[in-house]
């Protein structure tokens, strides 16, 4: 059977594979324009859903757009190297500065956490997507957000689609080879999750205002 292929300007949930495999070098480096990239896949998987994940789907669009004036505007490649020049300043300037790239990144690093969680989740053939994602918003986003956005996130929850919608929202072919991709690229968006969170906690850049 041939392979899926999306629609232009959808989501495909291939793009976001190829995107974060491409992500971390021999080095250990997460490399900015795949991270960007992957991120912009991933936006297009929560507006293919609707309004029940807009207020992260709006909020990753306006910070991926900040990071990539960041990144051109100063030719930073990966993102240690983005943190390295913030920190050059000092931790105290930094944490001092609402608009710098350090802050923005933790931002989407955070809301990363939730959906690597929530896609994880999605795995097992008995899961329900509400739940899941209830769950996956507790253990991640739901520490910084105010009780007001919370409690409507929650709500929100409630209305979600059944695992089969989110496995045909992927768009690439049937069910079975939706969990295929999705265990493919869940190393890859683990891993880049992984050394970010080792970065900023190793500079105490976990809490930036």
């Amino acid at each position: 059977m041939a392979a899926a292929v999306a629609a232009p300007g959808a989501f495909s949930l291939r793009e976001v594979l190829d995107a974060f495999r491409r992500c971390v070098t021999e080095q250990r480096e997460v490399l900015l324009e795949p991270y960007l990239s992957g991120w912009r896949g991933l936006i297009r998987f929560l507006q293919s859903l609707g309004t029940v994940f807009s207020f992260i789907s709006k909020d990753a669009v306006a910070k991926v757009t900040l990071l990539e004036e960041v990144m051109e505007q100063h030719g930073f490649v990966s993102v240690q190297a983005l943190v390295q020049r913030e920190l050059a300043a000092g931790l105290a300037a930094l944490r001092a500065r609402p608009d710098s790239g350090c802050r923005t990144l933790l931002r989407l690093h955070r809301a990363l956490r939730w959906l690597q969680l929530f896609l994880q989740g999605l795995l097992s053939p008995h899961s329900r997507p509400s739940v899941l994602c209830t769950d996956a918003y507790n253990a991640s986003l739901a520490q910084h957000h105010p009780w007001l956005i919370r409690k409507a996130a929650t709500v929100a929850f409630c209305a979600l689609p059944s695992r089969d919608a989110f496995l045909e929202v992927m768009n690439v072919g049937p069910p079975q080879e939706a969990v295929a991709m999705l265990g493919e690229a869940i190393p890859y968006i683990s891993d880049v999750y992984g050394i970010t969170q080792q970065l900023f906690e190793q500079h105490d850049l976990l809490d930036l205002p």
